[in-house]
């Protein structure tokens, strides 16, 4: 098995502003890749910002797998060698888009899309389509799982992941400041399982409020190994596998 550097991102997204906030992430792409990382992963919605609301109300933020609209991160991916993990409204499998991951590889083809199992009551289940397959990708020697925000309240996924011989559990996110989740599910998803597990978050306002920042990576130990803080925009770096 290997051994990669990754990064866990966190900015604050421009509320219903693909084109920006791709401009963001490929940046930051480009940055963790100069840094070493051939993995980056981004928040839960990053694409659009958490506003279901909006995404109910404007059919432009729906993305496409192959959206032309990402070729900027899939240009950074190619530049770097390194994958990008994003997520925001897809359309695919239901009259209503996924809340979707998105994993373009190191030479800007697409990995794999994973549509979040368990929505979050009202807004998502009104705005999405839930799926119905666990997310898997292999990269450099590693295999790892997908997940989102609410979907890491259920321990199952993580059980998962671990007896299909998955090694880091790559969990896109938007915790507000002071969600227990920091302290109670991703360490213990970590310690339970042996996996290693690295939360992308938000920062800044959104539709369910302010973005608690605190990206990084616990070991299979569950002790924190990265943690990005809770105001700063930008990336962290761990090495996991």
């Amino acid at each position: 098995m290997g051994v990669m550097l990754i990064a866990t991102a966190q900015f604050a997204p421009v509320a219903g502003d693909v084109e920006a906030n791709v401009r963001t992430i490929a940046g930051l792409v480009r940055e963790a890749g100069a840094a070493g990382a051939r993995l980056v992963v981004f928040a839960e919605l990053s694409l659009t910002g958490y506003e279901p609301a909006l995404v109910r109300e404007d059919p432009a933020l729906v993305l496409a797998e192959d959206d032309p609209r990402l070729e900027p991160v899939r240009e950074a991916c190619r530049a770097t060698g390194a994958a990008a993990v994003v997520n925001g409204p897809v359309r695919g499998g239901g009259s209503l888009p996924g809340l979707t991951t998105l994993v373009i590889g190191p030479d800007g083809s697409p990995l794999t899309r994973y549509d979040k199992r368990h929505l979050f009551h009202g807004a998502e289940t009104d705005t999405f389509t839930a799926g119905t397959e666990d997310g898997r990708f292999e990269l450099g020697g590693l295999r790892f799982a997908l997940a989102t925000c609410y979907d890491n309240r259920f321990p199952e996924l993580a059980e998962r992941a671990a007896a299909d011989g998955c090694a880091v559990y790559l969990a896109s996110s938007m915790l507000e400041a002071g969600n227990d989740s920091f302290e109670t599910v991703y360490p213990a998803r970590a310690r339970d399982f042996g996996l290693y597990v690295a939360l992308a978050n938000s920062l800044g306002p959104s539709e369910v409020g302010e973005g608690g920042g605190m990206a990084g990576v616990w070991g299979p130990d569950g002790e924190r190994l990265a943690d990005a803080g809770s105001r700063k925009p930008g990336f962290v770096l761990a090495e996991v596998g």
